[in-house]
C-alpha cells in the first residue's frame, strides 16, 4: 500500500499564519485611544459615570479623569495638558480668550454640618463670625456646649472663590482648623466631626446624604438649599459647570462633550444630584 507525501509544517508557515489572524478585520487588539480631563472635583464624578457609559458604547477610548481644582483644569486645557478643563464656575473675561465653554449642568455650594447637628438654618452675618472667629462655640447659636472645628477650602478650587466673594471675606481672614481640597474629603472630614461645618457641592452633599453619609444641609436666610431653590435661582450660592477647551475641540473631545449634553445622558446628570441645562 502506497501512502502519499506529507511536507513538514515549517515554523516560518506557523508564524505566518498567526500574524496573519492578528491582522484579520475586526481585531480587538487596538491601542486604546485616551481623552484627559483635568479640574473641580465638584464634576470629577459626574464625567466618571459619563465615561463609564461612553465607554461602554465606545470599546476603543478611555476616559481619564483627574482633579485638582478648577483652575488647574482651565490651566491644563489651555497649555494641552489636557484634553478638557472641567471648571465648576464661570469664567472671568480674561480667562475666556481663545476658550471654548460648555455648560453641562448646575449646582450650588452649600453651609454644610454633621448629621447630628440640632442647627437647621443659618444666617449670612452667622457664616461670616464663625468663619472670623467671632463664633467659636456652637452654643451660640443654640447648639451644645462644643468648639466649633471650621473647615476651609484649599486654594485654586472654585468652591473657595465662590465662598469669599458671596460672604465678602479675604482668605487671610480665615483661620481654619482643617483645609481639604475636594469634595469628598470635605465630606468624610464633617461626618467623621459632629462639631464641624463646612461648605460643598450641593449636588456631592445630597448624593452622599442619600447613600447614608451622616451629613446635612444648613437653611441659609431660609433658603433650602436643593435642586430647585438652584434651577430658578433663589438660593444664592449657584453656579455653572462648565467643559472647556483650548480652541475648538479635538473631535474626540467634542464627541465626549456632545454625548454630555444629549438628553439621553441626563440621567447621569441628575443621578449626580446636579440639573441638567436646558438645550
Amino acid at each position: 500500500m502506497s501512502s502519499k507525501f506529507k511536507p513538514p509544517i515549517t515554523i516560518a508557515l506557523v508564524l505566518g499564519i498567526l500574524l496573519s489572524s492578528c491582522t484579520q478585520p475586526g481585531s480587538t487588539d487596538l491601542k486604546p485611544e485616551k481623552l484627559i480631563l483635568t479640574g473641580a472635583s465638584t464634576i470629577a464624578p459626574l464625567a466618571l459615570s459619563m465615561g463609564q457609559r461612553f465607554e461602554e458604547q465606545n470599546p476603543n477610548i478611555r476616559i481619564d479623569v483627574q482633579t485638582g481644582g478648577s483652575s488647574k483644569g482651565l490651566a491644563d486645557a489651555k497649555q494641552g495638558l489636557a484634553d478638557i478643563g472641567m471648571v465648576s464656575r464661570a469664567l472671568k473675561p480674561e480667562e475666556q480668550a481663545g476658550t471654548q465653554v460648555f455648560l453641562i449642568g448646575l449646582d450650588g455650594i452649600a453651609i454644610v454640618v454633621h448629621a447630628e447637628n440640632p442647627l437647621q438654618n443659618i444666617t449670612r452675618q452667622q457664616v461670616i463670625d464663625i468663619y472670623t472667629g467671632k463664633i467659636e462655640n456652637w452654643q451660640d447659636l443654640g447648639g451644645k456646649d462644643a468648639p466649633i472645628t471650621v473647615v476651609h477650602r484649599a486654594e485654586g478650587h472654585s468652591t473657595l472663590d465662590i465662598f469669599l466673594e458671596y460672604f465678602g471675606l479675604d482668605n487671610t481672614d480665615i483661620q481654619p482648623d482643617a483645609i481639604i481640597g475636594d469634595n469628598q474629603q470635605g465630606l468624610k472630614t464633617i461626618a467623621g466631626n459632629p462639631d464641624a461645618i463646612g461648605y460643598l457641592s450641593i449636588g456631592s452633599t445630597a448624593y452622599d446624604m442619600n447613600q447614608g453619609v451622616k451629613i446635612k444641609m444648613l437653611s441659609l436666610d431660609g433658603i433650602e438649599p436643593n435642586q430647585e431653590t438652584v434651577a430658578d435661582g433663589s438660593f444664592p450660592l449657584h453656579r455653572p459647570l462648565n467643559l472647556v477647551t483650548e480652541g475648538e475641540p479635538s473631535e474626540l473631545a467634542k464627541k465626549f462633550i456632545d454625548f454630555n449634553l444629549a438628553e439621553e445622558n441626563h440621567d447621569i446628570i441628575r443621578q449626580q444630584k446636579f440639573i441638567p441645562p436646558k438645550n
